[in-house]
């Protein structure tokens, strides 16, 4: 069994479907699922603003590769282009931590390596598992801790929405 943290994101076309649409193909493997945040875009591009949300899962078949590549084939189900780095996108699906492991694969790094600066990812993660932690530098930090050191400014940035992604029902 392995338990990933991902992180989604979308800023063109039917946004909040996008972000639906991880849900629906993850099923019953959702153990938590934040609530939907608006942010504005990452890596100074001009764009619209993303609704952003952290989907915590858990998958019996499926390793760290395994939930990169559930992620890619989302986002090319939902006809993401990658033209501009860090540009808008249709879904991104980021996989932020996968059962802890510490990885420098430059195709899977593990735990993201920009998770711990983004509050985009930790604000919405803080609220999808409370007691969830991260690993930076030399231990592992709870994301409550990593939130509380973000800039105000950064944290102002993350805006709860009134939009709510539904799981489905375990069958």
């Amino acid at each position: 069994m392995t338990r990933a943290v991902l992180s989604i994101g979308s800023n063109l076309g039917d946004r909040l479907g996008h972000l639906q649409s991880v849900l629906d193909s993850l099923g019953a493997n959702v153990s938590a699922v934040s609530a939907v945040y608006e942010t504005a875009p990452w890596g100074g591009v001009d764009q619209q603003d993303f609704l952003n949300a952290v989907v915590v899962a858990e998958d019996p078949d499926r390793d760290c590769g395994g939930w990169l590549r559930f992620g890619q084939e989302l986002e090319a189900a939902a006809d993401r282009v990658r033209e501009v780095h860090w540009g808008p996108r249709t879904l991104d699906v980021d996989v932020v931590d996968c059962d802890g492991i510490r990885s420098s694969d430059p195709v899977l790094t593990l735990p993201h390596p920009r998770a711990h600066e983004r509050a985009f990812v930790l604000v919405p993660w803080l609220d999808a598992d409370p007691a969830a932690e991260l690993f930076v530098g030399e231990g592992s930090v709870p994301v409550g801790t990593l939130v509380q050191k973000l800039a105000d400014v950064d944290r102002a940035g993350v805006r709860k929405t009134t939009f709510t992604l539904t799981r489905k029902p375990i069958e």
